[in-house]
């Protein structure tokens, strides 16, 4: 297992992307299909702000990637992937590892992290590295025809979702 930084979009990278959007999509009950144009620039446009992306080579092949994004010297992951074939082989590990080191470059201890609330596999990675800290709450307006099915309870507060 190696991991790499990334300065160039490539085809596996944009592959891994749309994938991460499609399984985004999928947290919300929306079926989508993977559009590799739309993950290669995804990709290249966190290239062109300068943000680190790492991906994970195993056996020379793809098998997951990260992208941090540097806000004031705080580390952000903005997106990490793991193709499903390597999922629970140490990959997503490695790659945090790195994201982790970005931080520490930084001066920092930790990375914050967004993560969807239907996103439990996620939430227990990081619990399991010792993410426990809820740090922010993201509130919208509804967007226009969307259904909206579950409540949220954080404290007293009740949120739709």
């Amino acid at each position: 297992m190696q991991v790499l930084e990334v300065r160039q979009a490539n085809d596996a990278l944009a592959q891994m992307a749309a994938l991460f959007r499609v399984e985004l999509r999928s947290y919300k009950g929306i079926i989508s299909k993977p559009s590799v144009e739309t993950g290669r620039e995804e990709i290249e446009e966190y290239l062109e702000a300068k943000f680190p992306v790492f991906v994970c080579l195993v056996n020379d092949e793809y098998a997951g990637y990260v992208v941090c994004r540097v806000d004031s010297g705080v580390v952000w992951v903005e997106s990490v992937f793991v193709k499903e074939e390597y999922r629970r082989r140490g990959v997503a590990s490695a790659l945090y590892k790195k994201a982790e080191e970005t931080a520490a470059l930084y001066g920092e201890d930790t990375v914050y992290n967004y993560v969807h609330p239907n996103n439990h596999s996620m939430i227990e990675f990081l619990r399991k590295r010792g993410y426990t800290v809820l740090n922010l709450i993201e509130v919208r307006k509804p967007y226009q025809g969307e259904k909206l099915t579950q409540k949220i309870k954080v404290f007293e507060h009740e949120f739709d979702y």
